[in-house]
């Protein structure tokens, strides 16, 4: 079994308030990409790393990953203009792999041990998740109707699926005008297969607005601090 991995690196900042892509936001003096880069660096099996960011900031990127001196297996190239176009350019840029690892530069704080078990996973299909602690309505002006927590999951990532599978369901999904905004759902609604949950973390953020990026830097500070 070989691995290849996509790495959506296409965020703009607009939500975050700031006036760069989010994935040069500095954590711990380090860009977001390069902690998400980092963790994949020693991971053998990943024979093939293509991030996917902004043609206006296509060179930056390239030159971000010369100045921390990753190999070859890491390379850019130009995203699309959703993520769901931006994952699946990744996927056709990867050649002679069996299965894709897909992760986001704005979750730095995955770590090395969880990209480790998603790939070590029995399952060919399989993503991180946790469960929903709140309550959540169905509803718009109004509530229209109560979700059953207990049947819900907070999806996150890294996911891994089959490559030739999930470059299919892609494709019947850009034949149908379907859009999504991570990959299992459009993986399970295309191909109508299973994916594996792996018990996700609370440390595992996606940093999207400011308040995440302040949470993020708090449980980078607790990791350094164990030493961790």
């Amino acid at each position: 079994m070989t691995f290849g991995m996509v790495v959506l690196a296409g965020g703009i900042g607009r939500r975050i308030g700031r006036p760069f892509p989010k994935q040069f936001l500095l954590l711990g003096g380090k860009p977001l990409l390069v902690h998400v880069l980092e963790k994949a660096r020693p991971i053998v099996e990943l024979e093939q790393i293509v991030i996917t960011c902004p043609e206006a900031h296509l060179e930056e990127t390239r030159q971000l990953l010369e100045n921390h001196g990753f190999d070859r297996r890491f390379r850019c190239i130009v995203g699309g203009g959703t993520r769901q176009e931006s994952v699946y350019l990744g996927l056709k840029a990867l050649e002679g792999v069996d299965s894709v690892v897909i992760h986001e530069a704005v979750r730095p704080l995955v770590t090395v041990d969880e990209f480790r078990a998603l790939i070590a996973s029995p399952d060919e299909n399989a993503m991180y998740g946790i469960p929903i602690s709140f309550t959540v309505l169905r509803g718009h002006e109004y509530v229209e109707g109560l979700l059953d927590r207990d049947e819900l999951v907070n999806v996150q990532l890294p996911q891994k699926f089959d490559l030739p599978k999930l470059v299919a369901a892609h494709e019947a999904a850009r034949a149908a005008g379907t859009s999504f905004t991570e990959d299992a759902s459009l993986f399970v609604q295309h191909t109508g297969e299973r994916v594996r949950i792996l018990p996700g973390s609370e440390r595992n953020v996606k940093i999207t607005v400011p308040a995440d990026f302040v949470m993020a830097e708090a449980l980078y500070a607790d990791v350094i601090g164990r030493g961790s």
